[in-house]
């Protein structure tokens, strides 16, 4: 009785140890881009082989990245279709150095017939011209892509649709998510593979390593709830974490808490006004599914997220991003949480952007080279792309 007691005294005691010691990190923000279309996606790698991290972004009808430091701005493609461009990957996939680049396109969401488009972009030998397109197989609404590895530790492109086949108003076909094999010869038929088509309303995935083996999971989110897939055996198999509860989730990030266990964050329900937080049950639960918290239900039009340890605290933090979609007069931006004891029992929060970023989108970075991680934002009503410098945590 003596031992759980005096164990139960130290776990509070380091619980208001961490407390007392959690600093927020201080942004600087600087303007890349205040001639923004939409911002649709954004993604971060080394385009040209210098070893720094560039700034990609897919535009209402550019694909583009701005070059680090200075930031110049090179299209890599201009109107891949009539339709808007929608997404982005990009990554070196192959070793050399250099960023491989694929983007989504024809977006159109209530077209769940017609609609969509998926390219691999093929570079030029001087990278800041534009690069040859070269259309894929694709399934209506294409909305979501990344590199992810797979089981013999390459990269294929995975690729979700917002919306089933036929789709109407979040019922009928599931959405077909897709993996993509890149050949040799990039300009060579690209053999797809189906991971799952069961759900609705794919609004976004998080690559994650789940377990120990080569191949990267998926944290799905879905009008469903929140999904893990594994395509570590013969066959991919799914399973759900979070329930509907809030709606269903729209955007999800992987991240960890200051007691080393695992959490996930989610936007409910798609575009939403929640951000919650969930964690790993003590003890399995009839229905397996995750422990939910709600830090916020106050956003408008919730659309990005990030789990990254900002603060270096040896743990993750949260951002989120909304942007208040057709509600004028309603205040955008983005703020920052972070865990205030071991558990994530509680949540302490910071206002990043206050109305000066209408958030389509939104990733972390160390842009340059400090060790510490800044936060990247595209604006859509904002018409702007910021980078949030990361000062340090506040003394």
């Amino acid at each position: 009785m003596q031992t759980k007691i005096s164990a139960g005294l130290l776990l509070v005691a380091s619980s208001i140890t961490y407390a007392a010691e959690l600093k927020m990190p201080s942004f600087k923000a600087a303007d890349v881009d205040t001639k923004v279309e939409i911002g649709y996606g954004l993604a971060i790698a080394d385009v040209n082989g210098d070893k720094k991290p560039d700034i990609l972004l897919a535009d209402k009808n550019l694909i583009v990245w701005y070059e680090n430091p200075s930031w110049t701005k090179h299209i890599i493609a201009e109107k891949l279709t009539q339709l808007d461009h929608v997404c982005i990957a990009a990554m070196d996939i192959d070793g050399d150095g250099k960023a491989e680049v694929a983007a989504g396109a024809g977006w159109n969401p209530g077209d769940t017939i017609n609609s969509g488009a998926v390219f691999y972009l093929i570079p030029p030998a001087d990278r800041t011209q534009k690069w040859e397109p070269v259309p894929l197989h694709h399934e209506p609404t294409v909305h979501r892509m990344r590199w992810v590895k797979n089981q013999e530790g390459q990269y294929d492109l995975i690729v979700a649709p917002l919306h089933g086949r036929g789709n109407k108003n979040g019922q009928g076909d599931g959405a077909k998510i897709l993996a993509y094999k890149k050949p040799a010869n990039p300009k060579e038929e690209w053999k797809t593979e189906v991971l799952d088509d069961s759900l609705h309303m794919t609004h976004n995935f998080d690559p994650v390593q789940w377990d120990k083996d080569p191949a990267q999971e998926l944290l799905i989110g879905s009008k469903e709830g929140t999904f893990l897939l594994d395509r570590s055996g013969s066959k991919p198999t799914k399973k759900q974490l979070g329930g509907n509860e809030g709606g269903g989730a729209g955007e999800v990030r992987l991240g960890k808490l200051p007691n080393g266990k695992r959490f996930f964050a989610t936007v409910e329900p798609m575009h939403g006004t929640t951000l919650a937080v969930y964690s790993e049950p003590v003890s399995s639960s009839a229905d397996g599914l995750w422990n939910r918290k709600v830090l916020d239900s106050s956003l408008v039009g919730g659309h990005a997220i990030a789990c990254a340890d900002l603060a270096k605290a040896g743990s993750d933090q949260v951002v989120v991003g909304w942007r208040a979609m057709n509600k004028p007069g309603t205040r955008v931006g983005i703020k920052l949480f972070a865990p205030k004891d071991r558990d994530g029992t509680e949540w302490a929060q910071m206002t990043v952007d206050d109305n000066g970023m209408a958030c389509e989108d939104l990733t972390v970075a160390d842009l340059d080279g400090d060790g510490k991680l800044d936060i990247i934002a595209a604006g859509r009503a904002t018409k702007n792309l910021k980078v949030y410098w990361n000062q340090g945590v506040r003394q």
